[in-house]
């Protein structure tokens, strides 16, 4: 990102985390950032162990990365709100392009992932044109964008109108447009007879929420002691496995149960303290995070998914969905993290 604005979004191209210009970069929300990145991919190495009969484990593993994308948005509603809230039009649409820009970029990727390891039955036409519209089954883990990008659109035209007293003509009708949409897509069906597929780029009240209270948490001067917010992830950690395990798997994230992991996670981490060595380190896999989110699925699909279909089941699976849940991660910050060095993260992320 140019000069010293910070990112208005974790998953930013080049993400920094201040309170706005001219301040302390927020090491604790690169922390933050980090961990929640690392546990996207524990969540998709263990839906890879479900799906080759392995329950317990990705079940158990699911619920200890289950926090990742409510906190997402918990930093989405900061950067926005506290962190580096826009000053006009052009920087909300300039931090929105520079998440557009490389989503667009990986989902052409794995589009051709995906016909090249095996094509779709309608060639990767349908996929192409659904990617324009939600989520695909090639990049099922971009669906977050999906509801990313409406909810920073939102947040950023409420400041701008709220506290800047700027109307952004252009960002209103975007809004606009992503509120008529999901109608005008179901009525364009029924009149037409054409399988237009539902439109999916929304904001949920619970991402709202997740980005309006954990904003509060997040710039909160005094958050009370972190032991209570560690054991409070403990308890919340419990309870969402044996909720999963026993009443709905995957449990929805405006649950009680992850919203309980979520802020107690977001409690913990906020306002610790980096030493000195470790900060260059962090700062680095902060800023390769949007990266390593983006390119993640294909080392989880190559390394994780092999290895639980071809494990028997037994005591080591849990073992093994640890070692390659880290192997996928190490790999796609590394990649994430050279393709930094090589100029490319505005189009790689």
């Amino acid at each position: 990102m140019p000069g010293t604005a910070p990112s208005a979004a974790p998953l930013s191209a080049k993400p920094t985390a201040r309170d706005g210009p001219g301040t302390e970069r927020r090491l604790d929300i690169d922390l933050l950032r980090v961990l929640c990145t690392a546990a996207v991919v524990l969540v998709h190495a263990s839906a890879e162990f479900l799906d080759a009969g392995h329950r317990t484990t990705g079940v158990v593993g699911d619920s200890a990365g289950r926090f990742a994308v409510p906190a997402f948005f918990a930093m989405a509603g900061w950067a926005a709100l506290a962190g580096s809230p826009v000053r006009d039009e052009r920087r909300l649409l300039a931090r929105l392009g520079r998440i557009l820009r490389p989503m667009a970029v990986w989902t052409a990727l794995y589009l051709l992932w995906q016909y090249v390891s095996g094509p779709p039955p309608d060639g990767g036409a349908g996929e192409a044109l659904r990617a324009l519209f939600g989520s695909v089954e090639a990049a099922f883990h971009l669906w977050y964008l999906y509801t990313y990008i409406p909810l920073l659109l939102l947040l950023g035209s409420a400041v701008l109108v709220l506290r800047r007293h700027v109307l952004p003509r252009r960002s209103l009708l975007l809004l606009v447009a992503f509120a008529v949409a999901p109608a005008a897509t179901g009525d364009l069906r029924t009149l037409t007879g054409l399988p237009v597929p539902s439109w999916e780029w929304s904001v949920s009240l619970s991402s709202l929420g997740y980005a309006v209270a954990g904003a509060a948490l997040l710039a909160a001067r005094r958050r009370g002691p972190r032991p209570l917010w560690l054991a409070g992830a403990a308890v919340g950690l419990v309870a969402l496995t044996v909720y999963q395990l026993t009443v709905r798997h995957p449990a929805a994230y405006g649950s009680a149960a992850v919203a309980t992991l979520t802020f107690a996670v977001l409690g913990a981490v906020a306002g610790v303290r980096v030493p000195e060595r470790a900060r260059g380190v962090l700062v680095r896999l902060s800023d390769a995070s949007f990266g390593t989110y983006l390119v993640h699925l294909l080392w989880v699909t190559v390394l994780v998914g092999p290895v639980a279909e071809g494990l028997p089941a037994g005591w080591w699976a849990p073992a093994a969905l640890a070692v390659t849940a880290v192997a996928a991660a190490v790999l796609s910050f590394a990649v994430s993290v050279l393709w930094g060095r090589l100029g490319l993260r505005k189009w790689l992320g």
